[in-house]
């Protein structure tokens, strides 16, 4: 599927995809197609009319990997599902090779059931944007970018088709009951990571000139913060809260962080949540003190079919255990009792955690005096 052409207005994205044409408007280049379009997964439109009350979410699915737990997906009937990133692991250096990656996700049951149902909002982390912990030195960034679009069936008139990054904000229901979902894009801007002594860790950086969403998405995000809604949903592929590991985080770049809290208290955004994924485990981080004025949560669903434990790593922020086992994430609002409730299943839908939150409590208190 390919962007309208500005020399060929008025033609559908159906129309220019027969034509052979797909162009990526990214940095002011034009990245031509070189091979067949990847065949998306149909599914139903997004309904920003739509109270949501069941909202799914993982991440890190092998695509080579049986993916039993759609099963439990599709039992738990969510109105939303969002895929958080490594939505397939493609480690790619090829262009063939990110395209056949989402074409077995294509060929698996249990996804094109979910989907067949249920609309879909994806980013990417780094197994599916191409290469293992990358950030903007990834070459393919564009191509990644094209192809993973193309798979989820992004409009033509999409902002995503006309820029650089795969940062997209989406917002449901009327005034009282409005959700706002915020997809961050924590890779195609991302400065180098600073290696550590350790393969594979990596090091905090003091470098104020390094990123991890980059000035458009910056200024876009603090805009999208000051817009009306009950509850945000922040979606981050690493982890915001949890800060004791030497993995990806944002802490490994700490003033990004800090930016990230201080834009949210600034635009004085009520009901932000986050969600994370990446680390191959579940957990709910809760940063109680921090500057947003509320108590932030940070609620970790990985791996959707590859989960690996990490029994001992710390993490001062951590509220409940850690689960283990595949699993998917679940947000279950009650509007009428202002409540909300932050889950975690199993690939039998076994609940494995959950917590209680007053959407009230989701909001910083009023200045004394």
């Amino acid at each position: 599927m390919a962007p309208r052409s500005p020399h060929r207005p008025g033609l559908s994205r159906r129309q220019l995809v027969a034509g052979g044409t797909s162009l990526l408007v990214a940095g002011g280049c034009h990245t031509t197609r070189t091979g067949p379009p990847v065949q998306p997964v149909p599914g139903p439109p997004l309904d920003p009319t739509e109270v949501l009350t069941r909202i799914a979410f993982g991440s890190c699915l092998d695509q080579e990997r049986p993916q039993p737990i759609w099963s439990a997906v599709e039992a738990y009937q969510p109105q939303l599902l969002l895929l958080l990133g490594d939505n397939v692991y493609a480690n790619a250096e090829d262009e063939a090779t990110l395209r056949e990656a989402y074409a077995a996700l294509g060929r698996s049951e249990g996804f094109r059931r979910i989907r067949a149902t249920t609309p879909v909002l994806a980013t990417w982390d780094d197994h599916d944007y191409g290469r293992d912990d990358a950030g903007r030195e990834y070459p393919l960034r564009d191509v990644s970018q094209r192809i993973m679009l193309d798979f989820f069936d992004e409009p033509a008139d999409s902002p995503r088709r006309q820029r650089p990054g795969v940062y997209r904000a989406d917002t449901f229901g009327p005034a009282g009951q409005r959700v706002q979902v915020l997809l961050l894009d924590t890779r195609y801007f991302r400065s180098e990571l600073p290696h550590a002594a350790v393969r594979g860790r990596y090091q905090r950086s003091e470098d104020p000139g390094d990123t991890i969403l980059g000035d458009a998405q910056w200024a876009w995000l603090e805009q999208q913060l000051r817009e009306p809604a009950d509850l945000r949903v922040l979606i981050s592929s690493v982890q915001l809260v949890a800060d004791g590991h030497d993995f990806e985080r944002w802490g490994v770049f700490p003033h990004e962080r800090q930016r990230l809290l201080s834009t949210i208290a600034a635009a004085e955004a009520r009901g932000v949540i986050v969600l994370s994924g990446d680390r191959h485990h579940a957990e709910l981080s809760v940063l109680d003190d921090g500057p947003v004025g509320y108590p932030l949560h940070d609620l970790t669903s990985s791996s959707l079919n590859r989960p690996s434990a990490h029994p001992h790593e710390v993490n001062e922020h951590r509220r409940g255990s850690m689960v283990a086992q595949a699993n998917f994430g679940t947000i279950d609002i009650d509007w009428e009792a202002g409540m909300l409730v932050l889950g975690i299943r199993d690939e039998q839908g076994v609940v494995r955690l959950d917590q209680r939150i007053r959407l009230a409590s989701l909001s910083p208190a009023p200045a004394p005096g």
